[in-house]
């Protein structure tokens, strides 16, 4: 019996961060999934403090296609996430089973998945391991998207020699794949890639051992696409374009499966303001970093032995901070029968001129999306906010545990606008609204001053 409460009766899933076992409640009589939260490939001990924040922002998530969070309860000294339980199976295995999907059956499937992300984008909350493994199908072709960061419970057979990589990187975008962190937009090309998987019977892209390679393509090489796919081609296409900034948002791919196949090709001009909660706008993406290391849809092709030593360079660098994130994502083999969603809250932003120099001249635009990663990536996570501040003003404002000791309290960001910059002084004027941990509302206005750091990032000198 966990938590006096969840009784188990078998294991259903086993993945990177832990097994999930077919519960029961006791005290309502339903069938639940209990994920008992294991350790990370490589780490110690368990991230409590982590895994409490995010099945936090889970269950914030209250929509007919997310997986909900119920509970988080310690049993003998382990957390374990209570989550609905879903009964079928997965994308993966469904068209590992079926074949390709019939343009029409994948267009209902993929538009539930759209709204739920929607959703998702709109408070402010990234996926960041959107693949057809994490999309549940239920009886009557009914979708719920699973694992926001958290709750692995897919059985994944996908080890390498060495034990050490459990996932694919088949659906990463091109940002993340060169070791950016991820974003909305990132999530749409995760999307789209799972529906090019549906529509072909198999992934965008082949890995295999083939690691390094595969995230070459995916940085340098054009996506993929299909023949015969009817209006469906278009949304690959503007789903799976290099270019985060080009891609439609979630709610603009929601959109046009619900039009269905007269909808319009170009819909409304793609918002690049923050996420933003409780709007009638829509979702609202932050544009994804272009920082020294990533090589983006634009960029001249280099030539010459020198070239390809510089990209074979980029590419171990970028292996390095991508490959934390295949340890934790599960592969696309098995079914499961349930699945648990939990969530990342990440963005990034960061600039560079077109050779990568730090010394490219900070936009307005720039400034705007940098105060809204900033603010949400600060509440998330207040280790990597700190690490968007120069270390003067890193011990300015107590190191990290003077940091922490604000941040780390804050428990959601409810509002952001963004309400003047100045390229010249380098700073970025906000008014933004939080509550904190004990329910309190607060809403303040801040200024930011920043700097390009030597790697081209922008990061806080100081605020007022």
């Amino acid at each position: 019996m966990i938590g006096e409460r969840y009784s188990l009766d078998r294991e259903i899933g086993r993945g990177g961060m832990g097994t999930v076992w077919l519960g029961r409640d006791e005290v309502l009589g339903r069938s639940v999934a209990v994920k008992r939260l294991g350790l990370a490939p490589g780490a110690d001990e368990p991230d409590v403090e982590r895994a409490d924040r995010e099945a936090r922002l889970a269950a914030r998530l209250s929509h007919p296609h997310i997986v909900a969070v119920y509970d988080l309860v310690e049993h003998e000294g382990t957390r374990h996430l209570v989550m609905e339980y879903v009964e079928g199976t997965n994308l993966a295995a469904l068209v590992a089973a079926g074949g390709p999907l019939e343009p029409t059956r994948a267009a209902s499937l993929f538009e539930q998945v759209a709204d739920a992300l929607a959703a998702a984008h709109e408070g402010g909350i990234v996926h960041r391991d959107v693949k057809p493994s994490n999309m549940l199908v239920a009886e009557g072709d009914e979708m719920k998207l699973s694992d926001f960061g958290i709750a692995r419970a897919d059985a994944d057979p996908a080890l390498t020699q060495t034990g050490l990589v459990t996932g694919s990187p088949a659906y990463l975008a091109p940002e993340v794949a060169a070791g950016q962190v991820a974003t909305a937009a990132s999530d749409v090309w995760s999307w789209g890639a799972s529906l090019w998987h549906a529509l072909a019977g198999h992934p965008p892209y082949e890995v295999k051992d083939n690691v390094l390679g595969t995230l070459y393509r995916i940085v340098n090489d054009d996506p993929p696409r299909l023949d015969d796919v009817g209006w469906l081609g278009t949304l690959l296409e503007a789903t799976m374009a290099k270019d985060p900034q080009a891609r439609w948002t979630m709610a603009q791919v929601r959109d046009y499966l619900r039009a269905g196949p007269r909808a319009p090709t170009s819909p409304t001009t793609r918002s690049q303001a923050l996420p933003t909660t409780g709007t009638d706008e829509g979702t609202r993406v932050i544009p994804a970093a272009t920082g020294a290391v990533a090589t983006t849809a634009g960029r001249r092709r280099r030539s010459g032995n020198s070239a390809l030593l510089a990209v074979i360079a980029v590419m171990l660098v970028a292996l390095l901070g991508v490959i934390g994130v295949i340890l934790l994502s599960g592969g696309d083999d098995q079914p499961t029968a349930g699945q648990g969603a939990a969530s990342d809250t990440t963005t990034s932003s960061t600039s560079s001129d077109e050779s990568g120099s730090p010394s490219a001249e900070v936009t307005s635009q720039e400034l705007e999306n940098f105060a809204g990663t900033y603010v949400r990536t600060a509440q998330a996570d207040p280790a990597e906010g700190f690490a968007m501040l120069t270390p003067a003003y890193q011990r300015q404002s107590g190191e990290l545990s003077g940091y922490q000791s604000f941040w780390g309290k804050v428990a959601s960001i409810d509002s952001l606008e963004v309400t003047g910059t100045d390229t010249d002084a380098g700073t970025v004027t906000y008014t933004y609204s939080r509550t904190m941990d004990d329910g309190t509302k607060k809403t303040e206005t801040v200024r930011l001053t920043v700097e390009r750091g030597d790697d081209g990032n922008l990061l806080i000198v100081g605020d007022s």
